[in-house]
C-alpha cells in the first residue's frame, strides 16, 4: 500500500547565478513559490515550503514551511529535512526554478507513480538522466540519499542512480526548463508571453 504523498517545493538555495532569489521571481503574475504552490495544491493535500532558517519571514503564515535541519546545502538539506519531518511520507518534489511546469506535467508524474519503486521521476530531456527535483521521493528512496549523504554524496541524482527507481519520459519535456541565471530567466519569460 502506498504511504501519503505530500508536496515539497524547494526554495531553499541561494540562487547566486541568478542574482536575486529564484522562488519570488513573478513568472505568472505572482511569486514562483506561490505559482507551484497552487499547481501542486491540486494534486496532493498539503503543500509545504522547504527553505532556510533565515527565510522563514518570508514564507511565514502562507504555507507550511519545512526548515533545513541538516547541516549540508543544495536541494538534499531539504530532501532530508521533509524526510527527518515526516520519515513514513512520500513527496512530490518541485525545484522553485522551473518556471514553464504546468499542471499537466504533474498530474502525469502523479498518475504514474509507482511506490514500489525508490522513487518516480522524468527523464531529463537534456542529459537523459532522471529529474531529482521534479519527482516523487518515496521513503525508500530518502534512504538511500541519506545514506549517499553520510558517505560524503549530497547529489540526489547519484542517489537516484543508486537505487530502483521509475522514469518516465514526460510528454510535456519543455516545461521541465531550468531558470538559474538572468538570461535564462528572460528565455523563460519569453516562453510565457
Amino acid at each position: 500500500m502506498a504511504v501519503a504523498l505530500k508536496g515539497l517545493i524547494l526554495c531553499g538555495g541561494y540562487s547566486t547565478r541568478m542574482q536575486q532569489d529564484k522562488s519570488r521571481i513573478a513568472y505568472h503574475g505572482m511569486p514562483q513559490w506561490l505559482y507551484l504552490h497552487s499547481l501542486l495544491s491540486k494534486v496532493v493535500p498539503e503543500v509545504y515550503i522547504s527553505c532556510r532558517p533565515d527565510q522563514q519571514e518570508i514564507f511565514a503564515g502562507a504555507a507550511p514551511l519545512i526548515t533545513d535541519s541538516v547541516t549540508i546545502g543544495g536541494p538534499a538539506a531539504g530532501l532530508l529535512s521533509a524526510y527527518a519531518a515526516f520519515p513514513d511520507t512520500a513527496w512530490l518534489v518541485l525545484a522553485c526554478d522551473l518556471p514553464l511546469i504546468s499542471q499537466q506535467s504533474l498530474d502525469h508524474l502523479a498518475a504514474m507513480r509507482d511506490p514500489q519503486k525508490a522513487a518516480t521521476a522524468f527523464n531529463s530531456p537534456v542529459n537523459h538522466l532522471p529529474e531529482p527535483v521534479i519527482a516523487i521521493w518515496e521513503p525508500r528512496g530518502l534512504q538511500v540519499l541519506q545514506q549517499s549523504v553520510a558517505n560524503g554524496k549530497q547529489c540526489p541524482r547519484k542517489a537516484l542512480l543508486q537505487t530502483d527507481i521509475q522514469v518516465l519520459e514526460n510528454p510535456y519535456a519543455v516545461e521541465q526548463f531550468n531558470a538559474n541565471t538572468p538570461e535564462e530567466m528572460e528565455e523563460a519569460m519569453k516562453k510565457i508571453s
